[in-house]
């Protein structure tokens, strides 16, 4: 509602005066990027002190104040002080990290390698040693960041003197920072009686070239909150940003959590990475007398159907990349051509197929991250260790494999872990990954991976079984990794470090004493306390038993032409679809291939979560073996 006329405004009215607002920030910003978008400027903004010494404010408004660097809107265009404080505050943040990418550029063209492609051990040592906090940077960002360097070198002849020559400056997004304002420009408060309500008050222009303080106006946006927002938290100012005829509120809020523990646990959550089995994940428990015991057998979160789906994404959006810039090189940029419209509707349609990747991946972190910590939850475990796969580079596994392993979502899926963890003052730590996978998690001898537990003699990537007579553990290959993760984990948590910047806990490094004894305990087996000792001859059983259906006998019917049908024989006129099929979906809905790839449980319009799924918890008792006594598979 408009507070000066007391109209109420439409959501596409409200939405568009936003927009007004936010193009002339976005203006702002522009213009003040392009004049401080060089090394010596971003390094004086880095630094945290200005021309006299003193410390810069946090706040990147301030900081740009204090350094004089000031921006005005256009001529005859009139706003308030705080829409400029909008605009240097988002232009600070910019600026601010983009030290980090400078810094990691002038340490790679110090450390140039003679084979840009391949690295030697030495180079990787001096590369390192060149770029700040080196040691413990992901080689997939060095090598990203050298491909650049060799296609800007390729196109030029000629190397790049720093980042600033290398990228133009980056383009300002269309967004109301509110949390850059005070009370004269934007205020937020909760409902006196419904908690599940706010009131969000703003200036907005009437106009979208407002001349005079007149065309600005206050309004009123009553907001919703969700469920997840407890009733005593905090409420800041939001960020607000126009996106298809409505507006979206990115709203922070603040509340009291428990304290994250870097050390001191006794029960821990490990976590192993896969590829359509997402995470592996159990827990173990350090007893008093030093030993680690595993609580259950585990579970899985499998995601097959969704990377999947995020796979034909990918290939969809390079075809479309494709066919636009085959009609940029044919238009050679003029409007009037034929093939404008066209190139026009394919821009669109790429931002559409990027937007459904950008959702898909979102929600899969999100559900993964929820899942892991309700693993944890119901383990009662304090802590989460999770493998560091940050150096994990996708080689030799072809190409269809290497790219999906890529474009895992794994740095958002630890980061959510990590704020959803927060919430219940769980801790979520990295581990280093070496030989979580290839040692056993009893004895540390290396395993012999096999293809599947009724083939011991072929190789494979599955299966896990110990060679050490005095072992003979063999499991599941993602099983032991989880375990072996989860007893590292226990063993070394006295070496967690925190990141000051980002709070960030990690293990960083393996120490040899403490390895030796992160192992996992088997517990003694149950023994029945009845007489089993043999009165007789055993019973002679088929090597082939015949499946556990058939052995109830068939009712009786009058025989039919085609015989008596078994028992539990499926019919095969069946014309109903699954029942996920026969819901009322739209056109967002994941579909299901029907060729190629297609993954287990997937039903055609059966939508994300029957395309990922989650073994729920039994830490108790270990599940029954439901297969002994089917046989062989084959």
């Amino acid at each position: 509602m408009d507070e000066e006329t007391g109209e109420l405004l439409a959501v596409s009215v409200l939405a568009e005066r936003v927009g007004w607002a936010a193009g002339l920030v976005a203006a702002m910003v522009a213009e003040l990027l392009a004049d401080r978008w060089n090394a010596p400027d971003v390094d004086a903004l880095a630094s945290g002190e200005d021309g006299g010494g003193r410390k810069l404010p946090s706040n990147a408004w301030m900081a740009l104040r204090r350094l004089g660097w000031r921006v005005s809107p256009p001529e005859g265009i009139r706003v308030n002080d705080r829409i400029v404080r909008m605009a240097q505050e988002q232009a600070g943040r910019l600026l601010r990290s983009a030290k980090w990418r400078a810094d990691l550029t002038s340490g790679v063209l110090v450390a140039w390698p003679a084979d840009p492609g391949e690295r030697t051990p030495r180079e990787w040592d001096r590369v390192r040693a060149a770029v700040p906090g080196g040691q413990h940077l992901a080689s997939g960002v060095i090598n990203s960041r050298t491909r650049q360097i060799a296609a800007f070198a390729k196109k030029h002849d000629r190397m790049p003197a720093d980042l600033f020559e290398m990228e133009a400056a980056p383009g300002a997004a269309r967004l109301l920072s509110l949390s850059a304002c005070d009370g004269q420009q934007a205020t937020i408060e909760r409902h006196e009686t419904e908690s599940d309500r706010a009131l969000l008050r703003l200036q907005l222009p009437t106009r979208a070239d407002p001349r005079s303080y007149k065309d600005w106006t206050w309004v009123s946006c009553p907001i919703s909150l969700p469920p997840t927002i407890p009733a005593g938290a905090v409420l800041h100012l939001p960020t607000l940003r126009p996106q298809q005829g409505c507006v979206r509120a990115d709203l922070a809020y603040t509340y009291l959590a428990p304290r994250t523990a870097r050390s001191g646990h006794t029960v821990a959550l490990g976590v192993d990475w896969g590829l359509n089995t997402l995470l592996s994940a159990g827990s173990a428990r350090l007893n008093e007398d030093g030993r680690i015991t595993a609580l259950g057998a585990g579970g899985t979160f499998r995601s097959a159907g969704v990377l999947a789906k995020q796979h034909r994404l990918r290939r969809q959006g390079e075809y479309l990349h494709a066919k636009a810039s085959r009609y940029q090189r044919l238009t050679t940029g003029d409007e009037q051509h034929a093939l404008a419209a066209k190139h026009a509707v394919l821009s669109d349609e790429i931002g559409y197929v990027s937007e459904r990747r950008a959702n898909l991946n979102d929600a899969l972190a999100w559900a993964a991250a929820r899942w892991a910590v309700d693993q944890a939850t119901a383990a009662g475990a304090s802590v989460i260790y999770v493998e560091d796969l940050r150096s994990m580079e996708a080689r030799g596994m072809g190409r269809t494999m290497n790219t999906r392993l890529s474009q895992q979502v794994r740095g958002q899926i630890v980061e959510r872990m990590r704020h959803v963890g927060a919430e219940t003052g769980i801790a979520v730590v990295t581990v280093p990954a070496r030989n979580t996978s290839k040692h056993c998690p009893r004895c540390l001898t290396p395993v012999r991976h096999r293809k599947a537990p009724d083939r011991p003699t072929v190789p494979g990537w599955k299966w896990a079984v110990c060679p050490n007579p005095d072992c003979s553990w063999r499991g599941d290959r993602d099983q032991g990794a989880w375990q072996r993760i989860a007893s590292r984990g226990l063993t070394h948590q006295t070496k967690t470090v925190i990141d000051r910047t980002t709070g960030v806990m990690a293990i960083r490094t393996v120490v040899d004493k403490l390895e030796a004894s992160a192992v996992i305990t088997p517990t003694a087996p149950k023994t029945s306390r009845e007489d089993r000792s043999k009165t007789g001859s055993t019973r002679r059983r088929t090597a082939r038993p015949a499946p556990r259906r058939r052995r109830a006998p068939s009712p009786t019917s009058p025989m039919g032409p085609a015989g008596k049908r078994p028992e539990g024989h499926a019919h095969t006129d069946r014309t109903r679809l699954p029942r996920a099929a026969h819901r009322h979906q739209d056109v967002t809905t994941i579909s299901t291939p029907t060729s190629r790839h297609r993954p287990r449980g997937a039903a055609l319009g059966a939508g994300f979560h029957l395309h990922a799924h989650a073994t729920p918890p039994r830490w108790g008792i270990p599940p029954p073996d439901t297969t002994s006594d089917m046989g062989s598979p084959s």
